[in-house]
């Protein structure tokens, strides 16, 4: 069965790309949730028409991802966390806790599931951490933990 994708269903496509899919996958799990429309000749425009949306608002998505990344990619935000002596950190550095500092430092809202820490920061010192912005712009944030 051929339908519509009114959203970005993982593992199938994008808005408005048309898709073949089983008949019991659109008809009980895509169609029901608003996620798919059926495909047919005067839903072919519309699909069209929100390809060339989503298309757009990517790229507006994408230019202010870059402009951000731009700014923040030579500068180091500094996280205060209560440490030992040694520069051991009692707990670590969260991703909310470098949107929250990345906000009260630049006044740029980065949502905390962007900020991907491979591993949890137990020390003080710079630590670099991705950030993926935009499905095509990836920034490593320079990250500074401080003791407090």
């Amino acid at each position: 069965m051929e339908v519509i994708l009114r959203g970005t269903v993982r593992g199938l496509g994008r808005r408005g790309e048309v898709v073949e899919v089983s008949d019991g996958y659109a008809r009980n799990y895509l169609i029901p949730q608003g996620l798919a429309l059926l495909s047919h000749r005067g839903a072919q425009g519309q699909a069209a028409s929100m390809k060339r949306s989503a298309e757009i608002r990517d790229a507006r998505e994408r230019g202010a991802a870059e402009d951000i990344a731009r700014v923040l990619a030579p500068m180091v935000i500094k996280v205060e966390a209560r440490a030992s002596g040694e520069g051991r950190l009692f707990g670590s550095v969260s991703p909310a806790d470098i949107a929250e500092a990345v906000y009260a430092q630049t006044g740029f809202e980065i949502d905390r599931r962007l900020i991907q820490i491979e591993e949890p920061i137990k020390s003080t010192g710079v630590h670099s951490v991705p950030a993926h912005l935009h499905h095509e712009v990836k920034l490593f944030l320079q990250v500074e933990a401080v003791a407090r």
